[in-house]
């Protein structure tokens, strides 16, 4: 199975940027890949998802015009550039094989299980 590991996560200031990875270990297919993210008392959120296919996006309101998801198959990686960062986008950030719609964002499986992700922190 596809197996996916999170990194380049760290502490920034307000407006800063940062770029998160997603590595997948094997082939990802025709997966959507999303970004979610979980705040300490917070449900977790879809951020943004990347279909390998074809590369349409979708992006959550509140980071839409200041993240931009990107991917390259043959790294078989999906990244996350965050701009214009916000305490608000504070959070551990993962990926997961996705579903996504302009109205959705979610995990593809029931039963996912989810990895390590990787911190966020957006401080002065």
């Amino acid at each position: 199975q596809v197996q996916l590991v999170e990194s380049g996560g760290g502490l920034v200031q307000p407006g800063g940027s940062l770029r998160l990875s997603c590595a997948a270990s094997g082939s990802i297919f025709d997966y959507f890949i999303g970004w979610f993210r979980q705040a300490p008392g917070k449900e977790r959120e879809g951020v943004s998802c990347i279909s390998r296919s074809d590369g349409s996006t979708y992006y959550a309101v509140s980071v839409k015009g200041r993240f931009t998801i990107s991917r390259d198959n043959a790294k078989n990686t999906v990244y996350l550039q965050m701009n214009s960062l916000k305490a608000e986008d504070t959070a551990v950030y993962y990926c997961a094989p996705a579903r996504c719609s302009a109205q959705t964002m979610g995990v593809l499986w029931q039963r996912y299980n989810w990895g390590q992700g990787t911190q966020v922190t957006v401080s002065s």
